[in-house]
């Protein structure tokens, strides 16, 4: 008994830096990736002569895969296990399939077809596969921080590690795109499929290093095989339905996944089109985001978690939105040189709502080992579904639906792109404050984090 506690104890004592470390950098394939897919997907089959409407459709197909994939995958996590083994797999999809995505339309060259609709397919082919192996890497990643460790600050500070490496895949993403969109102006089909190819090939390499990194230095978690082996029952899905925090945390973390993954997917648009700056613009704007959201990530990293302080924190990332929202909304193309203000302000606000929203979810899991992997799951699914249906829909308009002038500002008009990144996420952070304030999280019974990771 005595051996049991010490091991207990064991789990419940603050983590290493090196551990933090090697769990923070195993996304950053799926982060880089994600970058790109939300960032430049629909302007690359635009800009290849793809119609808005089968743009939106190629997105919709690779969400509704990802979406399903996620509760496959957390189903069988929890009844098996075998983080790291899901992980190195879904990996391996998403660095073999990511390059067809952007790589231009293989299956046309090979049957020599110029067909819309064929082509159509056939990206949403390789997007479903891609969106497979991603969806599968980022469950088992996401669902370990809980087999991992039982001290609420360290599952946290695993969070917002993952978060900080996460921005810095998006930096890498945004240096490699304003690279490669300065060193090849021509605006040619044949040219932006090779631009978009090496952007997909450098982010694949970039990812993959830091996957070897991840698979090096973390160990599966013992967790959760002990859990198994001690036949502790596996928690049913009942277990979670019936619980209020449940649809809470599922609220806001949704939420919290269409302010961020929407605007993303409507900011090159907005840069190029409403506010008439530079081509290299749509890559240094999202990295001014990017790394203001790098920035407090790491700072969130040096301060002790509890419920009442991730409710407080997310809801200064929502007001902060709701602001940003309104400047987006009315900001004309004269004043482009704003859009670097609003851009530290909203990666400041991304930081807040993305950290402290997944600390949600484990102040949820907390020791319910052996259905952790579902509650990601099940997030995830409705996480994909809903941001495909909402791109699709605002996208679908796009194509349809011309801008409304201001006769007062010739500069300045409304559309269907500033709708998308600033009023529809300033609508969801005020719904995700609201629902966080009536939220009841349970404190941390664990030892706080005593060496910080950054100390």
């Amino acid at each position: 008994m005595a051996g049991g506690n010490t091991e207990e104890e064991s789990f419940v004592n603050p983590l290493g830096r090196c551990s933090i470390f090697y769990y923070g950098v195993g996304h950053m394939l799926n982060d880089i990736t994600s970058a790109c897919w939300f960032t430049y997907l629909l302007v690359f089959l635009t800009d290849i002569g793809l119609p808005p409407s089968d743009a939106a459709i190629v997105m919709l197909s690779g969400q509704i895969a990802d979406g399903f994939t996620t509760i496959f995958a957390g189903e069988l996590i929890d009844r098996y296990g075998h983080f790291k083994l899901w992980h190195c797999a879904g990996s391996i999809l998403v660095a073999v399939s990511f390059s067809s995505v952007f790589g231009g339309c293989l299956p046309c060259k090979i049957i020599g077809s110029s067909s819309l609709s064929f082509e159509t397919m056939s990206y949403s082919f390789f997007a479903a596969v891609f969106n497979v192996g991603w969806a599968a890497t980022q469950v088992s990643h996401m669902s370990m921080v809980n087999c991992i460790t039982l001290n609420s600050t360290s599952r946290a500070v695993l969070a917002s590690c993952r978060n900080a490496f996460t921005m810095l895949a998006n930096l890498s993403l945004y240096v490699v795109a304003f690279v490669v969109f300065n060193i090849d102006t021509i605006r040619s089909g044949i040219n932006v499929e090779n631009q978009y190819r090496w952007i997909a090939f450098l982010s694949i390499f970039i990812g993959c290093c830091f996957v070897g990194i991840f698979h090096f230095g973390t160990e599966e978690p013992r967790l959760k095989r002990e859990a198994r082996e001690k036949g502790h029952a596996r928690v049913s899905w009942a277990h979670w339905f019936n619980k209020v925090l449940y649809y809470q945390v599922a609220l806001v973390y949704v939420l919290t996944r269409l302010v961020t993954n929407v605007s993303q997917a409507f900011l090159a648009f907005f840069v190029i089109n409403d506010l008439k700056m530079i081509q290299s613009s749509k890559a240094v704007v999202p990295a001014v985001i990017y790394i203001s959201s790098f920035l407090i990530s790491v700072l969130l990293q040096e301060i002790t978690w509890t419920g009442q302080r991730s409710r407080v924190l997310y809801s200064a990332g929502g007001l902060l939105w709701i602001i940003s929202g309104a400047g987006i909304l009315f900001l004309p193309s004269s004043m482009s040189s704003f859009i670097y203000i609003l851009s530290v302000v909203i990666g400041v606000a991304n930081a807040l709502m993305m950290v402290s929203g997944v600390s949600m979810q484990s102040f949820l899991v907390g020791r319910d080992l052996n259905g952790c992997a579902f509650v990601y799951g099940s997030l995830s699914f409705m996480d994909k579904i809903l941001c495909g249906l909402a791109l699709c829909i605002l996208e679908s308009y796009q194509s349809s639906t011309p801008g409304v002038s201001n006769d007062y500002h010739p500069s300045f008009q409304f559309s269907v792109t500033r709708y998308g990144l600033g009023l529809f996420p300033a609508i969801c952070s005020l719904a995700g404050v609201l629902v966080t304030l009536c939220m009841k999280l349970p404190d941390p019974s664990f030892t706080p984090l005593s060496d910080m990771l950054l100390a």
